[in-house]
């Protein structure tokens, strides 16, 4: 087993930038907050009653480590990686090294770049809820058992919770045409073998390929 720390490069023109949304670190009373934006240049939002620093969340673009990542898979190594979406970088206009950023990348969408890279034919998602519901909180919700990425565009979900699991889902799916499953850890058997959790496919994928694949 190899634990590796993991730097993924962003892209210095990402839209995220102009619009920083994770929050990070400790809760400041607004005048605390004020004070630390203007002197630090950070930016501030409400979290309940009290205000929190928000940094930007740009779109994994390369992962750094993939060819070691990709070597101790083949010997057979379990390699744990890109922990929490991995650690932001880019690379400086000019000649250079990376340079770290003050962000946060989305660890679903990192999960999903990292599985295309190793040419993963199942990427699996696990959460605390046994899968992906429509209609969330209310009296009519329900789980989708088996869906494709096309199908996936139509609904609407959280963008703080559900959301970047469906899209690194679909997005694996669309690229790669494997499959993706979103699911509780307690039913991992089950949704790495395609009977429990939320199954994200191919529209044209049998359904003996989904139920019979055992594969990581």
């Amino acid at each position: 087993m190899a634990t590796l720390l993991t730097m993924i490069v962003v892209d210095p023109d990402d839209p995220a930038f102009a619009r920083p949304t994770k929050f990070v670190g400790p809760v400041y009373h607004k005048d605390a907050a004020d004070a630390l934006a203007a002197k630090k240049g950070w930016a501030f939002r409400q979290d309940g009653s009290a205000w929190r620093r928000v940094v930007p969340s740009p779109e994994p673009r390369r992962i750094v480590e993939i060819q070691p990542i990709s070597w101790l898979l083949e010997r057979g190594a379990v390699v744990i990686c890109a922990g929490g979406g991995g650690i932001p970088t880019m690379l400086p206009s000019g000649p250079g090294a990376l340079v770290g950023v003050e962000a946060v990348i989305d660890k679903d969408l990192a999960s999903e770049l990292l599985a295309e890279d190793v040419n993963a034919d199942l990427l699996v998602m696990a959460t605390d809820v046994d899968g992906v519901y429509l209609d969330w909180g209310s009296p009519n919700k329900r789980r989708l058992g088996r869906v494709t990425p096309e199908e996936l565009v139509g609904y609407e979900f959280a963008a703080g919770s559900m959301g970047p699991k469906v899209e690194a889902a679909a997005r694996f799916v669309a690229k790669t045409g494997g499959r993706a499953a979103i699911g509780s850890l307690a039913d991992i058997a089950g949704i790495v073998a395609g009977t429990t959790g939320t199954n994200v496919i191919k529209h044209d994928a049998p359904a003996e390929a989904v139920l019979g694949s055992l594969a990581t």
